[in-house]
């Protein structure tokens, strides 16, 4: 009796055709934005249990341990003070100039320290992409809530060191949690931004600190705001007062110091409603930017 040849129905059938027949899909594809968010929101205590993990092992093998959280931006205000506040005399020129210059180094420090560490966000976990399947946008999130949890044990110490430079405590205190919402938006949205191009990128890594330094000098961090008005061209003064991390620290001299108030770059309603835009902007913008590379980190 003759053999029945059985037709193969997978035959004369494409690899698209093939994976959709059977519900194939492509490893580590990128979902739709709205479902991508909604598994990263999924990893939320991944992503806080894995900062805190990260800032206790941090600084564990010195002997000051997680005091160098506090040790250093002190350290930086110090040096900063003796140049442009003894040398430079600028401490004639602003009002509280111990103050004003510690909270304009610890606002700043926190958007320098996840932008630089957000660079090799991606390239510095690869191990951990290569093995488990997980949004990757949890990664710069998580640099960003490390840097957040070692800002808060700084605001501290820069809570006493307002009042022991003779600023009163005000209601306007309160406006600091609202201001460091909006920083810390527009830095997970700024870390995304930084974490893909640094994936692509590997040489950014070295470059960063030197952008990073252009940016302090630009943001009013060490010498009084009104100097950009009265040494530079309109057009270049209003965009330095437009600079992010200005506006935040702006924010902050507006919370804390009762003396910095007749001095503001700006009125108050603006300062906010800038901060609103740099966070929404950047929060959104960065957040999508990553999306749209989620294929791409780990491979090759």
């Amino acid at each position: 009796m003759a053999n029945t040849a059985v037709a193969d129905p997978d035959s004369g059938l494409t690899r698209a055709q093939l994976a959709q027949r059977y519900g194939l899909r492509v490893a580590g594809e990128r979902p739709p934005l709205a479902e991508y968010a909604r598994r990263l929101w999924a990893y939320r205590h991944f992503m806080t249990a894995y900062s805190r993990a990260k800032v206790a092992s941090s600084l564990s093998n010195t002997q000051l341990g997680q005091l160098w959280q506090v040790l250093t931006p002190l350290t930086n205000a110090a040096v900063y003070y003796l140049i442009f506040g003894v040398i430079l005399s600028q401490h004639r020129s602003v009002s509280n100039f111990i103050a004003y210059l510690c909270t304009g180094v610890f606002i700043f420090m926190f958007t320098q320290t996840a932008v630089q560490n957000g660079t090799s966000a991606i390239t510095g976990n690869l191990g951990l992409i290569r093995a488990l399947q997980f949004p990757r946008a949890a990664l710069p999130i998580t640099v960003t809530l490390v840097q957040l949890q070692q800002l808060l044990m700084s605001m501290i110490v820069l809570a006493a060191i307002v009042l022991f430079t003779g600023e009163p405590i005000t209601f306007r205190w309160l406006l600091i949690a609202p201001m460091l919402l909006l920083q810390t938006i527009f830095n997970v949205g700024l870390t995304m931004v930084m974490a893909r191009l640094g994936s692509k990128v590997t040489d950014l890594k070295q470059v960063m600190p030197f952008v990073m330094r252009t940016w302090l000098y630009a943001s009013g961090v060490l010498y009084p705001v009104s100097l950009f008005r009265e040494h530079l061209p309109n057009w270049a003064a209003s965009v330095l007062e437009w600079n992010p991390p200005l506006v935040f620290i702006e924010l902050a001299r507006y919370s804390l110091l009762d003396s910095h108030q007749a001095n503001l770059v700006s009125s108050p309603l603006r300062l906010w409603a800038l901060g609103l835009f740099w966070a929404v902007v950047m929060g959104i913008g960065g957040f999508v930017y990553f999306w749209r590379g989620e294929e791409e980190y780990g491979r090759g």
